[in-house]
């Protein structure tokens, strides 16, 4: 039985990986540190391991005690709009702990290294945006995707480590985390409305994004180490129909049936258009229908009234306060002199 070691486990998209590819009949380590996850979304047929990428003793642990075949990266702290505020933070979680993984794959000669990437590498570039494109990312944490990408190439190159490359985007769905108000702006606006507060939108709500339902993205990447040619390949996969945050924001609200309450608050630096083509994914997979985003968020909306409103806790490491945005300082303590 193949062994696939997927990191984030505990996570949104790395949860449902690790489940798919339990169903087919893969034996899964989970390795998730639980600051952004939950242990109940681990599949119960996974061996779970609590730590960080960050530890490089861990990680060399267990490479040593598993004959890892497949390596499924999903690990990473994903919050796109912070990461120019916490920029050790997120190139020492985002690069070095990717890091580790790579230097462990390439000493036990790992079959192929699956790295879930970003949209957010593109940065503000050509519509749709597509694998042809020179990525151009703009903050510190689609630099950071980046980096890794180009990292296991060179890895490939030198040692003939294998890997296929993803860069989902927007993507939304049950086990996603609604309590994190820096990242996952459906799950913000669930966890708002079942708090009785109103939606906060950054800007005038006119940003476009293709939200993505995960049914759609979390098989597909499960999946590829069983398609030979997607090998040394870079994937879009998501959806392709963009939508706007204030679109999406009533398609939300008329799910629970709410009188959209919106607070916009000053606009944060963002990539103002976000979609990808997804002829290439296309070309190697064998995709069902989309799911719509109206099914989607009623999907998810389902599962996020079972859980309940979410509170998580405020993120402490906050490196640079100049110019942190206005709507994520409500409870922040910033220190002295800060």
């Amino acid at each position: 039985m193949p062994v696939s070691l997927i990191t984030g486990a505990a996570g949104f998209i790395g949860s449902h990986v690790a489940g798919a590819l339990t169903r087919m009949g893969y034996q899964v380590v989970a390795l998730d540190d639980l600051s952004g996850g939950f242990a109940d979304n681990v599949p119960g047929e996974a061996e779970f391991v609590e730590g960080s990428v960050v530890d490089e003793q861990l990680v060399e642990r267990i490479f040593h005690d598993h004959d890892i075949d497949f390596v499924f990266h999903l690990a990473a702290y994903a919050a796109e709009g912070l990461s120019h505020f916490i920029r050790r933070f997120n190139y020492t979680n985002n690069v070095l702990g990717s890091v580790n993984l790579i230097n462990q794959a390439v000493k036990h000669d790992v079959k192929r290294f699956v790295f879930t990437s970003s949209i957010a590498v593109y940065g503000d570039n050509q519509l749709p945006m597509s694998e042809e494109l020179v990525p151009q990312p703009e903050d510190p944490y689609g630099i950071a995707k980046y980096a890794v990408e180009l990292d296991l190439a060179a890895a490939h190159r030198q040692f003939g480590l294998e890997y296929t490359i993803f860069r989902p985007h927007n993507v939304y769905g049950e086990h996603q985390n609604i309590g994190d108000k820096y990242r996952n702006v459906v799950g913000i606006f669930m966890n708002q409305l079942m708090m009785g507060e109103p939606l906060t939108i950054f800007g005038d709500g006119t940003q476009t994004r293709a939200f993505s339902y995960i049914d759609d993205v979390a098989p597909v990447i499960a999946n590829c180490v069983e398609v030979p040619d997607s090998v040394q390949q870079v994937f879009n996969i998501g959806a392709d129909h963009p939508y706007s945050v204030n679109e999406l924001a009533h398609v939300v609200c008329a799910t629970f049936n709410a009188e959209p309450d919106i607070r916009y608050l000053p606009a944060r630096k963002e990539v103002l258009h976000a979609y990808a083509s997804h002829d290439k994914v296309r070309s190697h997979f064998e995709l069902g229908p989309p799911t719509t985003l109206e099914v989607g968020i009623g999907r998810m909306a389902e599962w996020a009234r079972k859980v309940g409103a979410r509170r998580t806790k405020e993120f402490d490491g906050v490196e640079v306060w100049k110019e942190f945005p206005e709507g994520w300082l409500d409870s922040v303590d910033r220190g002295p002199g800060a």
